[in-house]
């Protein structure tokens, strides 16, 4: 279970770039965080994975909360930013076997695990070739390799179909629902509400920092359209 409670986080004093945010996403769920550019999201995201500090409040995954048990909890996530960051200066085989050492995934099945995802993902003649040669795509696919081979409780993701082609972009959700099943918790964010719509079991709408919407999609949604749903709160504010 992932739970944020009243986390809140300024970079300006008096401005919050997330206010009070309590939520809970439980084991096996899919759930999408939507919002406007700037809206928080991000903020949060880094939060929950442990490259942004923050002014009050607790993440806890499992409860091991992310500021007194960084290690464990992060051993625990997988995340993909919305702009891949990977060492350049390395082919994508040896950022996997990176991967694969840091996280001691060492195992029979590691490399046949590594095959089966770069060949879903049309990456397999890429491997060899060094990261720098790589189109924005093509490092995000080498990030969801690198996030489905290590089989995270949490998987976090920031606008992930952006720059995927049509097939990375289903197989990406395949795998998604694929982890869900198993138990694993999908926490996204997305510009994309049809997708969302669609897609999630539970979703929240974030807006000047401030969760808005929290629940189940039918809970959020009622007999609308999540479209319509989100452009009723920025209107309404």
């Amino acid at each position: 279970m992932l739970e944020i409670k009243n986390f809140t986080k300024s970079y300006v004093k008096g401005i919050n770039a997330a206010d009070d945010i309590t939520l809970t996403v439980n084991d096996g769920e899919i759930f999408g965080f939507i919002g406007h550019n700037g809206a928080g999201k991000t903020t949060t995201i880094k939060a929950i994975v442990g490259t942004l500090d923050f002014d009050q409040g607790e993440i806890l995954l499992d409860n091991l909360n992310i500021k007194t048990n960084p290690i464990e909890f992060k051993q625990k996530v997988a995340y993909i930013p919305d702009n891949p960051e990977v060492y350049n200066n390395l082919t994508g085989m040896q950022y996997l076997d990176f991967i694969v050492n840091i996280y001691n995934l060492e195992d029979e099945y590691i490399n046949e695990e590594i095959n089966k995802y770069a060949t879903e993902f049309e990456l397999v003649e890429e491997l060899n070739n060094e990261i720098n040669t790589y189109s924005h795509g093509m490092k995000q696919k080498l990030l969801l390799i690198s996030a489905f081979i290590r089989n995270p409780k949490l998987l976090i993701l920031d606008e992930p179909f952006t720059g995927l082609d049509p097939n990375a972009t289903f197989k990406m959700k395949q795998q998604m629902k694929k982890l869900a099943e198993s138990g694993a918790i999908i926490f996204f964010s997305t510009h994309v509400l049809e997708v969302a719509e669609k897609f999630c079991d539970t979703i929240g709408i974030i807006r000047n920092g401030k969760l808005m919407k929290v629940g189940s999609m039918q809970e959020v949604k009622g007999d609308k359209s999540l479209e319509s749903v989100f452009m009723e709160l920025l209107e309404n504010e």
